[in-house]
C-alpha cells in the first residue's frame, strides 16, 4: 500500500529539503507498491506542488508500439480527464513524444516564445500552463515512457530539474520491477500449469501401465491354459497311445512340442513379470548350495552352438550355502545362460559362482557381438533389444534379462552389465547368501 503520511512542510527555495522529502517519500512508495500506476500517481502527488507545477501526467510505452498511453495524472481540470485518457502521444512528436524517443529531457521555459509549438498555445491557454518539463523513463537502456510536469509561469526550472530527474528515475526503476514481478508471476503460473499437466500425464501413464499389465497378466493366464493341453496331447501322439507314428509324423510333433514349449516359457516369464511387478510374487525360502544352483541352469539351459565351448568355473571344498528361492536364482542363471549361447558364435561362454562375506557372485560371460555402451541400459528394459527391427538376426521377445534383474532385486541383490561390441559382454549378479525381505531393492523400472 502507499504511504499516506502527511508530507513534511518545506520552505520554498530550499532545494535539499526539498529533495530529501521527494526521494524518501518516493523511495517508500518504490518499496511499498506493486503496481506502477500507484507509485506514478502518489509521485505526482508529492512532488509537484514541491516543484510549483500546476499539474503533470505519466505516459508509458504501449508494449509493442510506438505510442503511450496515460499511466497517471495530477490536478488536470475534470473536463479533460476524458480527452487525457482517450489521447495516445507518438514517440517523436512533442516535447513528451520528443523526450521519449530522444531519451533526453526536453524543457520548455515559455510555450508562447517558442514559435515551435505555436501549435501548442491554444491548449496552454485553455488549461492554463506556460512552461513544462517532459523527461524520460528509462531503464537498463530501454524507455518505458515520459513524465510530465506542466508550470504557470513561464521558467527554465534549473534548480527543480535534479530532483525531477530523481523521480522520474524512481518511476522507471518502479515500472521495471512491476514488469519483472509479473513476468515472474507469469512465469510461475506458467510453471505451475506444466507441473499439473506433466502430474496428469503421470497418472495417465501409471494407470495406463497398471491395465498394460493387467492386461498382459489376463491374457497370459488365458493363453498357457489351452497352450497346456496341446502341449499334453503331442505327449500322448509321441508316447503312441493314439496308435504308431510314422518317421515323419515323429519329427512333425518333435517340432510341435518344442515351439509349444518355447511358447510356455514365454508365457510363464510374461505372467511372473507382471505378477512381480504386481507385489504379489512369493519368495520360497530354502537352503542349497549356490553352485547346485549354476549345475542345475546349466543343465536345464538348451541352445548352445557346437562351434562355442562351455566353461564352469566354481570353487572346491566347502562354500557358504544360501538361504533364498533356489528356482528364482536358477531361472536368472538360466536368463543369463541362454543370452548368451544367441549372441554367441564363436569362442566361449564361462561361467562360475564365488562366495565373498556375505554375498554370492555369479558371472556369465562371453564371447559374442557385445553390446555397445549407450544400449546397455536398454537390454533390462521389457520387450527391449538392442536390435528391435522386425528382420533383426537375433530372435527373442526381450523379457528374458527384465525378468531377470527383478527377480534379482526380489531378492535383494542386483545385476551388472559390462560388454564391448564385437568383444563380448559379461553378467554379474550379486545376491545376499541370507535372503532378506526388508533389504531386497525395490523392483522399478532398471
Amino acid at each position: 500500500m502507499i504511504d499516506t503520511r502527511p508530507q513534511v512542510p518545506v520552505h520554498t527555495g530550499d532545494t535539499a529539503i526539498r529533495e530529501l522529502v521527494a526521494v524518501r517519500e518516493i523511495v517508500h512508495a518504490f518499496l511499498t507498491a506493486d503496481r506502477p500506476e500507484e507509485v506514478f500517481q502518489f509521485a505526482l502527488e508529492r512532488v509537484s506542488p514541491l516543484v510549483g507545477a500546476t499539474f503533470a501526467s505519466v505516459y508509458v510505452v504501449e508494449e509493442n508500439d510506438d505510442v503511450m498511453r496515460l499511466a497517471a495524472a495530477y490536478n488536470w481540470p475534470e473536463r479533460f480527464r476524458p480527452f487525457l485518457g482517450q489521447m495516445r502521444v507518438r514517440l517523436g512528436l512533442g516535447p513528451s513524444g520528443e523526450a521519449a524517443s530522444e531519451r533526453r529531457i526536453v524543457e520548455v521555459p515559455d510555450v508562447f516564445a517558442d514559435e515551435s509549438l505555436a501549435d501548442w498555445r491554444e491548449v496552454a491557454s485553455e488549461l492554463g500552463f506556460r512552461a513544462l518539463v517532459a523527461i524520460p523513463l528509462v531503464t537498463r537502456g530501454r524507455v518505458l515512457g515520459t513524465v510530465t510536469f506542466y508550470f504557470a509561469e513561464a521558467t527554465s526550472t534549473p534548480e527543480s530539474n535534479g530532483l525531477l530527474q530523481i523521480v522520474a528515475d524512481q518511476m522507471a526503476a518502479t515500472a521495471e520491477k512491476a514488469r519483472l514481478i509479473h513476468d515472474l508471476r507469469r512465469a510461475n503460473a506458467a510453471l505451475q500449469e506444466s507441473n499439473e499437466e506433466l502430474e496428469r500425464q503421470y497418472l495417465a501413464a501409471l494407470e495406463a501401465r497398471r491395465l498394460k499389465d493387467e492386461f498382459l497378466a489376463n491374457m497370459s493366464h488365458e493363453l498357457r491354459t489351452p497352450l497346456t493341453a496341446v502341449l499334453g496331447y503331442t505327449y500322448l501322439l509321441q508316447e503312441g497311445f493314439s496308435g504308431p507314428l510314422t518317421e515323419d509324423q515323429r519329427r512333425t510333433l518333435a517340432q510341435v512340442t518344442s515351439s509349444s514349449e518355447r511358447l510356455l516359457v514365454l508365457i510363464e516369464d510374461l505372467l511372473e513379470l507382471t505378477t512381480l511387478k504386481r507385489g504379489e510374487l512369493r519368495v520360497d525360502v530354502e537352503a542349497f548350495d549356490p553352485r547346485d544352483a549354476l549345475r542345475e541352469a546349466i543343465e536345464g539351459t538348451r541352445g548352445l552352438p557346437p562351434t562355442v565351448a562351455l566353461r564352469v568355473e566354481v570353487p572346491e571344498g566347502t562354500v557358504h550355502w544360501m538361504r533364498s528361492d533356489r528356482k528364482k536364482v536358477v531361472k536368472i542363471l538360466s536368463n543369463l545362460l541362454s543370452n548368451a549361447y544367441k549372441f554367441t558364435t564363436q569362442g566361449e561362454v564361462c561361467a562360475s559362482v564365488e562366495t565373498r562375506n556375505d554375498l554370492v557372485r555369479f558371472t556369465v560371460r562371453d564371447t559374442g557381438i557385445g553390446i555397445a555402451p549407450e544400449a546397455q541400459q536398454l537390454v533390462f528394459e521389457e520387450f527391449r533389444q538392442v536390435d528391435g527391427s522386425a528382420r533383426r538376426p537375433y530372435g527373442g521377445s526381450g523379457l528374458g534379462l527384465a525378468l531377470s534383474r527383478q527377480l534379482a532385486r526380489l531378492l535383494g541383490g542386483d545385476i551388472e552389465l559390462q560388454s564391448q561390441p564385437e568383444e563380448g559382454s559379461t553378467f554379474v549378479v550379486e545376491l545376499p547368501l541370507e535372503y532378506q525381505a526388508d533389504l531386497r531393492v525395490e523392483a522399478g523400472p532398471p
